[in-house]
């Protein structure tokens, strides 16, 4: 697993972007829990925001692609409504210690 960052950096119901081994991703901490992603919009490939660590729509509720306006299920990645409809952004595997938050991307 790669370290993203110190545990403090991500606070609760935030987004924030890294660029790691060369990847783009996202990661979101709601109500407690992690998730990751790979910062890349299924509908056109191209990432999530416009202004850095800005993923989420008003209500911190869903990820909210800046382009289209397509919105995604947090918890699952999966996008409720837009262009991208029924697909999904790809998820991480993600943890987090006493050290920092790690995220494991796939092939490495």
């Amino acid at each position: 697993m790669l370290r993203l960052c110190a545990p403090d950096v991500l606070a609760e119901g935030q987004s924030r972007g890294f660029e790691i081994a060369g990847e783009k991703l996202l990661a979101v901490r709601k109500d407690g829990k992690l998730y990751a992603y790979r910062n890349r919009c299924p509908h056109r490939g191209i990432p999530l925001e416009w202004l850095p660590d800005q993923f989420l729509d008003h209500s911190a509720s869903l990820i909210q692609c800046a382009t289209h306006g397509a919105l995604f299920l947090i918890e699952s990645g999966e996008c409720v409504a837009g262009p991208c409809a029924g697909q999904s952004l790809q998820e991480l595997a993600i943890r987090e210690d006493e050290q920092g938050i790690w995220v494991e991307l796939a092939g490495r």
